[in-house]
């Protein structure tokens, strides 16, 4: 019987300096503004609470780190957008972002999370922007699809995919709320860590 995906997940570090962070042959990346729920849905995707969440947004500061294998990660990076601290310490965390995402030869695809009901900001545009300057692959992925009424979910879904150039069909719609599309990340998650 095949092992389900993630059972063995575990965090391995937060750092501030992704010259110093562990290299794994696959890796996963996931993010996003500051409050899109980030570390809420790494927590569904391996079903434990590894990821730390709070409902103050910003709270991921650092390069998070979780081992699926002993050859796979995936990997919370800090989010953008407004978050609490002080100012010198926010404006360093693009810099985390991008020495993280151009160093890592084991990065199979960046996971850009966007609010279902807002839809995507310019911040989550220039990061897709910045994301296909770098010819790096990445997903859009859109959290809190609960909090969208069945009936606009549709025509909201492709209004966010045109926002960032893609196909309704291009865009993951999820909720930890009630479970909607998490097996399916899953599933996908697990696939571009080699089975993790």
């Amino acid at each position: 019987m095949r092992a389900e995906p993630f059972a063995n997940a575990k965090f391995v570090v937060s750092e501030t300096d992704a010259a110093r962070l562990p290299h794994y042959p696959a890796e996963i990346a996931f993010v996003g503004r500051s409050n899109v729920g980030k570390s809420s849905l790494i927590n569904a995707l391996f079903r434990k609470d590894l990821a730390r969440t709070s409902s103050t947004p910003g709270r991921t500061r650092t390069i998070n780190v979780f081992s699926a294998s002993p050859t796979a990660a995936l990997v919370d990076l800090p989010g953008y957008g407004y978050a609490s601290g002080p100012a010198a310490e926010r404006a360093g965390w693009g810099a985390m972002i991008e020495g993280y995402l151009v160093r890592r030869p084991g990065l199979r695809r960046v996971f850009v999370l966007i609010d279902a009901k807002v839809g995507p900001t310019e911040l989550d545009r220039q990061m897709v922007v910045w994301l296909q300057a770098a010819r790096l692959p990445w997903r859009a992925v859109a959290t809190k699809a609960d909090q969208v009424k069945a009936s606009r979910t549709p025509t909201r879904r492709a209004d966010a995919a045109r926002r960032i150039g893609l196909t309704a069909d291009a865009v993951a719609w999820v909720s930890v709320e009630d479970g909607r599309g998490v097996r399916e990340l899953r599933v996908e998650a697990a696939a571009l860590l080699g089975g993790a």
